[in-house]
């Protein structure tokens, strides 16, 4: 990285570097939460069961047809190497916060290594990018793709020669990257930012120049078009459903109901803006009154020059470039956001830096690192004393039933199993539609039965009187029948 620039408060590297680490011991130490990360994670661990690296499986018999396969692969293989657990399965997106970070720090360190670090420590201090690093879902994977892009078209045109013959490819294989990751939207997110800055800019025609647009497609089409291909021909219809469901129904159709996986998540169109204001917390309370306060006492010696305003206009462009999208869109979540962070983290890295007082912004940044990482561990280790573990996933509850099953007893949810019943139950736990059901299962064979807390009071009294109760876990409460052998005094709480 050249062009360093000036010292820098190890104490501020040292401290980013350690809620890094402190994400990573994080990661083993909570159970996979219903719904997102344990859905993601049972979909990878059927994957590596059924050796199956074309279609990801929502169930057995039930193809995935909502997202690309990118993480689930790599998910899958941090299994086939760590185990099956939740350290193995949140590792991939540390270490894909890690790149980010890295991708960042090249960028920023391109300028200053003074805004290098502004710009790591405002990604890491982002309560939505610390939190997503350690967390079972597709965004940060398709961040790096994003991330990869933005940074590739930057150097495509600003870098040293060799660079750019490098990067002006690059470009197009980042964009490969996202289309496995998550699908036509890295086009949005890449190339609207792109054009936006090429016209305010002025730079259309030296953009369009530039880069080898048709010959880019070709590559980004050679890495993954061979996955769509072969994943419509193992699942016919998936093209339709991902393309035209997920892509468009999702952000068009208010409360969608074609989801097959979930339930759409309405809300008014605009609200993203209000999830950016909680996604990247604390800067989105700490930095407006900051930067309010050394508005007058910025540093005269900063850059104001064009580069500096073409950087500026870039960077912010990528960073805004989620939320004005889904601005529009009428099913959204606050993860839709994390593309964007690493544009925000280097737009106002670049404004920190031209402010007088280094030291206060150094600290202000200290500070926040270490709140994010603070509230992020005081949240974890408060979740089994809240009762969230046991509410967001049936870890507890798989447990009780491994340790009571004497003789490959089953265990049964009533309508539907929860992904963390799949997942920790290694795909064994069922289901049955209806009481009926449920009663003849009971009456012929000696099996464990889930039923929600909130439900036990309104079942047969018959069925119930053939039920005896084990435990109480979130949710669930859990019974074995007693039709058959005695239940171990051991298991009953």
């Amino acid at each position: 990285m050249r062009g360093y620039q000036g010292g820098i408060n190890r104490v501020l590297l040292i401290t980013i570097v350690v809620a890094m680490l402190g994400r990573l011991l994080m990661l083993g130490f909570y159970p996979l939460m219903d719904t997102t990360e344990a859905r993601y994670a049972e979909i990878a661990r059927k994957m590596l069961e059924l050796n199956d690296w074309v279609t990801p499986w929502f169930d057995y018999g039930v193809p995935f047809w909502g997202k690309p396969p990118l993480s689930f692969w790599l998910t899958a293989m941090s299994f086939k190497l760590f185990g099956i657990n939740e350290f193995a399965a949140r590792l991939p997106h540390w270490l894909a916060g890690i790149v980010i970070a890295w991708l960042v720090w090249g960028m920023a360190g391109w300028r200053s290594r003074r805004e290098a670090i502004f710009a790591v420590a405002l990604l890491v201090g982002s309560g939505l990018y610390f939190i997503a690093s350690g967390a079972v879902m597709t965004d940060m994977i398709f961040a790096v793709g994003t991330t990869l892009a933005m940074r590739s078209f930057w150097l495509g045109l600003q870098g040293t020669e060799k660079e750019r013959r490098c990067e002006r490819w690059m470009l197009f294989v980042a964009i490969g990257i996202g289309l496995l990751a998550k699908g036509p939207l890295t086009l949005v997110l890449v190339m609207l930012p792109i054009v936006a800055w090429a016209v305010v800019t002025r730079n259309v025609g030296l953009v369009w120049r530039e880069f080898p647009w048709m010959r880019g497609a070709l590559v980004s089409l050679a890495i993954a078009l061979p996955w769509y291909v072969l994943a419509e021909l193992h699942s016919p219809g998936f093209l339709n459903y991902f393309l035209v469901g997920e892509h468009f129904h999702r952000f068009v159709t208010p409360g969608w109901t074609g989801d097959l996986y979930g339930n759409a998540h309405q809300f008014a169109h605009g609200s993203i803006w209000i999830f950016a204001l909680a996604a990247f917390l604390p800067w989105s309370l700490l930095l407006p009154a900051a930067v309010l306060y050394w508005r007058r006492k910025r540093d005269p010696s900063s850059q104001t020059n064009s580069d500096s305003r073409n950087w500026r206009l870039y960077m912010l462009f990528w960073g805004i470039a989620p939320a004005v999208f889904f601005t529009f869109a009428g099913n959204i979540l606050w993860t839709y956001l994390l593309p964007g962070a690493p544009g925000l983290a280097l737009w106002l890295a670049n404004h920190l830096t031209g402010q007088q007082n280094q030291k206060a912004v150094e600290r202000l940044l200290l500070f926040g690192v270490v709140f994010t990482l603070l509230a992020t561990l005081i949240f974890i280790l408060s979740l089994p004393v809240s009762g969230r573990s046991e509410r967001k996933s049936t870890k507890a509850l798989i447990s009780d039933f491994q340790s009571c099953r004497s003789s490959g007893e089953a265990l049964v949810f009533i309508d539907k199993v929860p992904y963390s019943g799949s997942f920790y139950s290694r795909g064994k736990a069922e289901h049955v539609d209806d009481i009926a059901e449920l009663a003849q299962r009971i009456k012929h064979e000696t099996v464990f039965v889930a039923i929600l807390t909130n439900s036990v009071q309104n079942m047969p009294t018959s069925l119930m009187e053939d039920l005896t109760p084990i435990s109480r876990r979130g949710r669930f409460d859990l019974f074995r029948t007693n039709n058959h052998s005695a239940v171990p005094s051991s298991c009953i709480e």
